[in-house]
């Protein structure tokens, strides 16, 4: 196998991974501010917290996970927990509602 087919099943797992865990969490907050949607979600099946940043006008979402204890802050200041990413890491879509 080579590395551009490892990346490939790679992603897809983390996709399918992400898929199943859309079905399992539970949404702890929600509000709407300067016209983005910031929702707090928690995962019963591995305990974790994300938050997801939608912004209506553009359909664009992001989601991303943050540590149980940062949670709340995340919430109310998504972007300064906003993860780190190596220049050739992607972003992968949400998956679901």
């Amino acid at each position: 196998m080579t590395a551009p087919a490892m990346r490939t099943a790679v992603e897809r797992e983390a996709v399918e991974a992400r898929a199943a865990a859309v079905h399992d969490r539970r949404e702890l907050a929600r509000r709407f501010s300067g016209g983005l949607e910031v929702t707090l979600y928690w995962c019963a099946g591995d305990n974790s917290t994300s938050v997801e940043i939608h912004q209506p006008t553009s359909e664009e979402t992001l989601l991303f996970a943050v540590a149980r204890e940062h949670a709340l802050d995340a919430f109310y200041h998504p972007f300064a927990h906003l993860p780190i990413a190596a220049p050739d890491d992607r972003i992968l879509p949400t998956v679901g509602p």
